[in-house]
């Protein structure tokens, strides 16, 4: 289960990189990797503050 979390993760963060650098540049895992995290930390806030909606 996890496995699948960080494909779709990676898949996406890959998606992103690829639009600022090429896919077969030297730090294209960096930047995979860090937008990644960006992707990560948006769906955590989405989640966070629609459950924070919802008790309101």
């Amino acid at each position: 289960m996890i496995n699948l979390v960080v494909r779709i993760l990676l898949a996406l963060g890959g998606s992103l990189a690829a639009l600022f650098v090429a896919r077969d540049s030297p730090n294209f895992g960096v930047v995979q990797g860090m937008l990644s995290t960006v992707v990560l930390v948006c769906v955590l806030g989405i989640v966070v503050l629609w459950r924070w909606k919802k008790e309101e």
